[in-house]
């Protein structure tokens, strides 16, 4: 059986002001104060897993052992069936030291080519660890279809290039408040919450 969550206070171990915006809206109802790895100048784990589900129990682990805090990670990007499930683990990677997007998705149209399959999905693997070294992790998917050139400012890395199955809308074109209630993350987060919230 999970471990309930019922401290006031959680780290969100994540530089990403994009991930923290979107999880912490995610959290607002349960009423825990969210402070980012950024914010509290804790350093960034080197990512050594080859899964997302391992990537994001070492950056928990890391903020809540430096933080004395229980820590919440997330680790996702985007799987591309004609790259062989590539970006993935690499999807942040693939944005380069500056963390440019624009680049990363400028990579994912070349490395396609002329290929035609355009499926891909988003993963998104969250970890919540305690200072005491126990950690739940869940794992949410949400498949759908590359789009060039890209469209819409919205949402945050490969966002503008991917229409979620049954939608005509990139995530990046679509009102935040839709992408959150369906998206990868939003998966994953609803499993989080029903075994350690509810």
């Amino acid at each position: 059986m999970a471990r309930k969550f019922d401290e006031p206070k959680l780290v969100l171990a994540t530089h990403n002001p994009g991930k923290v915006v979107e999880i912490a809206a995610l959290l607002k109802p349960y009423n825990v104060e969210v402070v980012s790895a950024g914010e509290l100048g804790l350093p960034e784990p080197e990512e050594t897993e080859t899964t997302f589900e391992g990537n994001a129990q070492l950056k928990a682990r890391a903020a809540a052992e430096a933080s004395g805090l229980p820590a919440l990670s997330d680790d996702s990007g985007l799987s591309v069936k004609a790259l062989d499930g590539a970006p993935g683990i690499y999807s942040a990677r693939w944005a380069g030291p500056d963390k440019d997007f624009g680049h990363a998705m400028d990579r994912v149209r070349e490395e396609l080519g002329e290929n035609p399959n355009r499926e891909a999905m988003f993963v998104c693997a969250l970890t919540l660890a305690w200072p005491d070294g126990h950690d739940e992790t869940f794992l949410g998917t949400i498949t759908g279809a590359l789009k060039f050139p890209p469209s819409g400012g919205r949402g945050f890395g490969y966002d503008p290039i991917f229409v979620p199955t049954g939608f005509s809308q990139t995530f990046g074109e679509m009102d935040p408040d839709q992408k959150h209630a369906m998206s990868h993350r939003a998966h994953a987060f609803e499993q989080l919450v029903a075994a350690c919230f509810d």
